[in-house]
């Protein structure tokens, strides 16, 4: 009887089954081994970004360069056009939304490519493989790495969403050179926003990150374009992009070199950028509309007017002190100009532009009223003999005329009277600092523009002007924390109304409309500074122009010069004019015949003596309302009389036909709440027991 041969086949399943243990054993330790060797999983929290400075709303005015030497921009898929990303997806990652991290289906494709073509055809890597090798670049493409990277896609899918790490893409993806992120190349290719794509905008932002450095559209612009069209093909051919699309789409020119990154308010951006954290964004008050309209405004007029010339210019939100646009210069890398130096801060002599304060204060001290008379004639103080800028006197003239003409000897004859040391004390208590020659101490000169100031300074006091006298610290920064140290008010209400009531009557450039605005203009000594600072309801604009150098610059006045910029400058805001306020309760408005004897002509020598002597060494006087005026006060719902006192010892009780309106005022004004109509006798008495007293009449 023949024995049955015994079957081989249990050895060889054995065999098989031990195999396919040591295989498993083998896998299982590979990958312990990988992610003992890997470490913690990265998530991107460390990434560096580069710092932003953004307008008011969130729009970019300058990004910076991040430590490491990359424009890294945060984005998210938000801020990316939904066709750019579906088309990424379509042909990067199709089942991207499906898997785990690998996709067993596109590795095998892969490979199956590979192997008949004897080349590479297509990866298998996922969307997620790809971050993964982005965030732990491996500059050795080995199998050891490329499981390495499969082992990272499966655990950031574990730990992150498929939206998280589409973010980590659009960040990461490299576009050549120093360009990461799909933000930053479209800046840098297409000089916009990743909002809004074209089709083939679209295309080369998907092609780019698959061979960066052999498409960089500045430097193989045919090879970027040809990988463009060559996405285009197959997105047509999948059905993800139309015939016309894709026709239209490979027929759009491709860059062909790199754009400068926005560079807007670069002098602000600066200063911010410097003050944040790196890697932050740092949001400003500025409207990035504006400021590009301005920046253009400054540098075409600048260049219009000669070799060398720059300006700057300012606007201010009255309301909250925000500045709305803030041009340093004309061009932050033109030398010839100082392009770097930001012109809005620099020291120069203000010219003119100090003169309505100092009306400011005789309107409040009732030396002045707008009609009252004044000579403009030829004085000497000591030996200095004033003259106007016409080389010019204009005899007898209202203080109207004379603040709106910019005479020289009314001015300084008013300056003279209230002193230039308190004029210098009202404003830095009003947060502006005036800066005098050194050694030199507050003259008459100051009231010329003999001392140094800031266009930022000058945006201040006249922000202060429009505000009815009130200041404020003007900003740059959103939530901007403003100074702890309080501003006290540059004038009461009626003052700082009657300037710019004269104001907006200043003769205006050719072709502008006047009435609107109440501005003054100013030069300095030499024609080396020219002014122009102006506001209506809603804001303020401050322009200087000049050399950076300080040279002069024959010819260049502030109302040839600046002031047409100022009031092209209020025309870019765009809005309409908002018309200044109406006269506060109590302010007389009369011609100069119905004001008050004293009010009708100055005369400088019948002044009281404390107009120029020491606090407290003459008895009190009443400078508002002055004697036998006429209060018209109709028309309000809650009437309040300033009062106004000179000399004297402080404080100060008022009274009204003998029954106190305000008792121990240390301050020099005070308020008659709801004055009864009809004739009244007001009274003061200082801390010494002496009085003054003024008959007036309340309608």
């Amino acid at each position: 009887m023949t024995t049955k041969p015994r079957s081989r086949w249990p050895l060889r399943l054995y065999a098989g089954l031990l195999l396919g243990v040591l295989a498993v054993n083998a896998a299982g330790f590979t990958l312990s081994e990988t992610l003992r060797r890997l470490g913690p999983v990265p998530l991107g929290k460390d990434i560096t970004y580069s710092t932003l400075v953004t307008d008011r709303d969130g729009r970019l005015l300058r990004p910076f360069i991040t430590r490491d030497g990359y424009w890294r921009l945060p984005v998210t898929s938000k801020d990316v056009d939904p066709r750019f990303l579906a088309m990424l997806v379509a042909y990067e990652d199709k089942r991207f939304y499906e898997h785990g991290g690998v996709d067993p289906k596109a590795l095998l494709r892969a490979a199956w490519q590979a192997a008949t073509h004897g080349r590479v055809v297509s990866g298998g890597s996922t969307l997620t493989m790809q971050v993964a090798r982005l965030l732990e670049p491996r500059p050795a493409r080995s199998l050891t790495d490329k499981f390495a990277e499969m082992v990272r896609a499966v655990q950031l899918e574990r730990h992150l969403s498929k939206a998280e790490i589409l973010d980590l893409y659009l960040v990461l993806a490299p576009y050549g050179g120093n360009i990461e992120g799909t933000r930053a190349a479209a800046l840098a290719y297409f000089g916009k926003e990743p909002k809004r794509l074209s089709t083939a905008e679209s295309a080369l932002l998907v092609a780019l990150p698959q061979a960066p450095e052999t498409r960089r559209p500045d430097r193989f612009p045919k090879s970027a374009a040809d990988a463009r069209n060559r996405v285009i093909g197959r997105l047509s051919a999948d059905g993800i992009v139309n015939a016309d699309q894709a026709e239209a789409a490979a027929s759009e020119e491709a860059p062909k070199g790199r754009l400068a990154f926005p560079m807007l308010a670069a002098h602000v951006a600066e200063r911010l950028a410097r003050a944040v954290p790196p890697g932050t964004v740092a949001p400003t008050t500025l409207s990035r509309d504006l400021q590009a309209a301005l920046e253009t405004l400054a540098r075409d007029r600048a260049l219009a007017i000669g070799s060398g010339v720059a300006a700057a210019i300012l606007v201010a939100d009255n309301r909250t002190g925000e500045v709305r646009a803030h041009v340093g210069g004309t061009g932050f890398f033109d030398t010839l100009r100082a392009g770097q130096m930001d012109l809005a801060q620099a020291l120069r002599s203000p010219g003119s532009t100090l003169k309505p304060f100092i009306y400011g204060l005789a309107f409040e001290d009732g030396l002045v009223h707008p009609e009252t008379l004044i000579d403009d004639r030829a004085v000497r103080y000591g030996a200095y003999a004033p003259e106007n800028f016409d080389d010019s006197f204009h005899g007898t003239v209202s203080v109207r005329t004379a603040l709106q003409q910019s005479l020289n000897v009314p001015a300084l004859q008013i300056l003279n009277a209230i002193g230039a040391d308190r004029l210098m004390a009202r404003l830095t208590n009003a947060g502006v600092k005036l800066v005098l020659p050194q050694n030199a101490g507050p003259g008459l000169a100051v009231g010329l523009g003999g001392a140094g100031v800031r266009l930022t300074d000058l945006a201040t006091l006249y922000v202060a002007l429009a505000r009815g006298g009130e200041p404020i610290q003007l900003s740059w920064q959103l939530s901007e924390e403003r100074g702890a140290k309080p501003l006290r008010r540059l004038f009461e209400p009626t003052a700082a109304w009657m300037i710019g009531d004269v104001l907006k009557g200043a003769p205006t450039p050719q072709n502008a409309v006047g009435g609107q605005i109440a501005f003054k203009t100013g030069t300095s000594y030499g024609y080396r500074d020219a002014w122009a600072v102006g506001y209506d309801g809603a804001n303020t604009i401050a322009v200087w122009v000049g050399r950076p150098d300080g040279a002069a610059v024959p010819g260049v006045v502030g109302r040839l010069a600046a002031a047409p910029i100022l009031f092209e400058a209020f025309q870019r805001i765009g809005a309409a004019r908002v018309a200044l306020g109406p006269a506060p309760p109590g302010t007389v408005i009369a011609r100069t015949a119905e004001l008050p004897a004293n009010l009708q002509r100055f005369r400088p020598n019948a002044l009281p003596e404390v107009a120029t002597s020491v606090e407290g060494a003459a008895p009190p006087a009443i400078a508002f309302p002055p004697d036998g005026a006429r209060i018209d006060l109709d028309g309000e719902a809650a009437p309040a009389l300033s009062l106004k006192v000179y000399g004297g010892t402080p404080p100060f009780t008022w009274l009204a036909d003998g029954i106190p309106i305000a008792e121990r005022e240390f301050r020099r004004d005070a308020f008659w709440d709801q004055p009864s109509h009809g004739f009244a006798r007001l009274s003061v008495i200082d801390a010494k027991g002496k009085t003054a007293s003024a008959r007036i009449r309340v309608e």
